[in-house]
């Protein structure tokens, strides 16, 4: 490694090309934790990678790893401070516009560290949207030295020096962060243990896929709870119950027929849905939908849009049958 960075000093972008790819999955996922947004991490990664190649010279010789994290928590720090975005009480995932999806087929492409586990970068609960928003309500430091400690798993030490703190002003803020965890996700973080969804999330995702696809709203209702809520960051709303539910199914009859396909999302369950206008030949890629189960039935369906559709590997369109 040696070798490749003073290769890599002296001009050579092929040997910083071969000293960086191998942390781009985990440093975009380490901004995706910090932004909330996939898209918005794409883009700070290739800030902080430009700027990690503009300022290769200063590299020590230390951790280069920790080094990139340094310049790309730093990036994540300076775009939080330009967008000023404020989640006023996370009544729901509608207060928090920006957020979407990760796809966990590109979770999967993470190389652990040597001497960690894989789980350690991509457990469930760490990536699940619930947590994800949570972490958006923090103040930026309390957020990077939250993700740097208990997510990643640094020392205090190494956490205060990558953010330019004092270790007693780290901990403090590792202890606030950690308090509007334990207020906002009192019961929930215990029971993240799995690393990807359920055999039983599956088969229930297959079966709401079977509904949604067919217009059967009665075998549909009773796979959700009563107190079933819908969001659809960036919009504003939230629908609870499945009054509410039967509306937007009513309006999702008339606009046409769906084609929906599993998928898995923050390790959480998922579907894609393909939708088929009336006079058109083709199914469209439309929205995709994050599901929270609880006791065995669908308690909240976060819905977002087709944009990140190429990157969970899904076609745009798919022929009609």
């Amino acid at each position: 490694m040696t070798d490749t960075i003073a290769a890599a000093k002296a001009g050579d972008e092929t040997a910083f090309a071969a000293l960086t790819e191998r942390h781009r999955r985990e440093l975009h996922v380490h901004c995706y934790r910090m932004l909330g947004s996939f898209d918005e991490a794409e883009d700070v990664v290739q800030e902080a990678l430009i700027n990690a190649w503009r300022g290769l010279g200063t590299f020590d010789g230390g951790n280069f790893r920790a080094w990139l994290y340094r310049i790309a928590t730093n990036a994540c720090l300076d775009a939080i401070r330009k967008n000023e975005r404020r989640v006023p009480s996370l009544r729901s995932f509608a207060e928090v516009p920006w957020i979407q999806p990760y796809p966990d087929r590109l979770l999967d492409e993470i190389a652990p560290p040597e001497g960690e586990p894989h789980a350690l970068a991509v457990a469930r609960e760490t990536i699940e949207l619930a947590f994800l928003a949570v972490l958006q309500m923090l103040p930026p430091q309390q957020r990077a030295v939250l993700i740097l400690r208990d997510v990643l798993g640094w020392q205090a030490a190494e956490a205060a020096e990558l953010l330019d703190l004092s270790v007693p002003a780290a901990n403090s803020a590792l202890q606030r962060g950690r308090a509007t965890l334990r207020e906002r996700l009192p019961h929930q973080r215990g029971e993240w243990s799995a690393s990807a969804p359920s055999e039983e999330e599956r088969a229930l995702v297959r079966r709401l896929i079977d509904a949604h696809d067919n217009g059967d709203f009665g075998t549909l209702s009773s796979l959700v709870r009563d107190d079933v809520r819908v969001t659809m960051p960036p919009e504003p709303h939230c629908h609870i119950g499945l009054e509410s539910l039967a509306s937007l199914g009513r309006i999702a009859e008339e606009m046409g027929e769906w084609r929906a396909v599993a998928v898995d999302a923050n390790r959480m369950p998922a579907f894609a849905s393909y939708l088929r206008r009336p006079g058109d030949t083709e199914f469209r890629a439309f929205k995709l939908d994050v599901l929270r189960v609880v006791d065995g039935k669908a308690a909240e369906f976060t819905t977002f849009d087709s944009r990140l559709f190429p990157a969970f590997g899904l076609d745009t369109t798919l022929r009609g049958k």
